[in-house]
């Protein structure tokens, strides 16, 4: 896979498909492939760009500490780089974080903005969760091992493991099959994650943005974020999905493509296009 120099590390990428470019930022320790259910439809439609974050696959891990808003300005760096001007942007948990921050600090570079999963400012709770990530993570001295056994039951329904444990194990089987992020690695990027804040920036966000939630979802619940986002985030809309916790990506891998795509279609130029032409 390519490397381009942003942000002065080497940032790794994986590009597939043709159209308007889709840059997909990873969740919190994931690399590149997390994306694999979603690439394999949305390239039929859009250059998809799945990046690995500083620290994370095989982009570069520098010793110091960094922000979501440090790990935003990353993506907008590869973006001019690769020469792009303009992209749809799309960001899962830790992804969505990074995507409110590109948002709202480089409005001219997101053509579209899809949230899911995400939160605009940890709360004590998330804080507590994500401190438990970091105590298993030092314990087992794995990353991969701690995704697996403490972070995959805050990202299902216990229905998903009842109903299909071969599956929650192939999931498994995928993580433990990728790079291993270092856990000095994990514990700075989830320090990020806790000191994540972009409330008085969400206002700046400009583009067409959808925001999603698992209507399961302990970790970063609607309940909690939704409605601060929705009303200062001025032109977006909000979806929840049945019978998902926090990874609707693996749990409804249909349902999120469809109504993911639904929406980037809609926001593509030709669409806009369509659309001044008819009115």
């Amino acid at each position: 896979m390519p490397k381009v120099k942003a942000n002065n590390i080497n940032m790794n990428y994986d590009q597939q498909g043709n159209g308007e470019p889709l840059i997909l930022i990873p969740y919190l320790s994931a690399d590149c492939a997390c994306y694999a259910f979603q690439v394999a439809e949305y390239a039929k439609h859009f250059t998809c760009i799945s990046v690995d974050l500083r620290g994370t696959g095989q982009t570069d891990n520098p010793q110091s500490a960094y922000s979501t808003e440090h790990l935003a300005d990353d993506i907008a760096a590869l973006m001019q780089s690769l020469g792009i001007a303009k992209a749809h942007i799309s960001g899962l948990s830790l992804g969505a974080a990074i995507g409110m921050w590109l948002g709202a600090k480089y409005p001219e570079k997101v053509a579209s903005l899809l949230l899911h999963s995400g939160w605009s400012k940890s709360d004590a709770f998330l804080k507590a969760l994500v401190q438990n990530f970091q105590i298993t993570a030092k314990a087992l001295n794995s990353v991969p091992e701690m995704v697996i056994h403490a972070l995959f039951p805050w990202c299902f329904t216990p229905e998903l493991y009842i109903a299909k444990p071969d599956y929650i194990e192939s999931l498994a089987a995928f993580v433990r099959s990728r790079p291993a992020q270092s856990v000095d690695s994990f514990l700075q990027q989830s320090n990020a994650v806790m000191r994540h804040d972009v409330e008085e920036q969400l206002s700046r966000i400009t583009a067409p943005t959808q925001i999603s939630f698992g209507c399961h979802d302990v970790a970063t619940s609607s309940s909690r974020f939704a409605e601060c986002m929705k009303a200062n985030i001025r032109n977006s809309e909000l979806l929840i999905f049945d019978g998902c916790a926090h990874a609707p990506i693996y749990e409804d891998v249909q349902g999120f493509n469809d109504k993911t795509l639904q929406f980037l279609k809609r926001h593509t130029t030709r669409a806009a296009q369509g659309a001044g032409q008819a009115s």
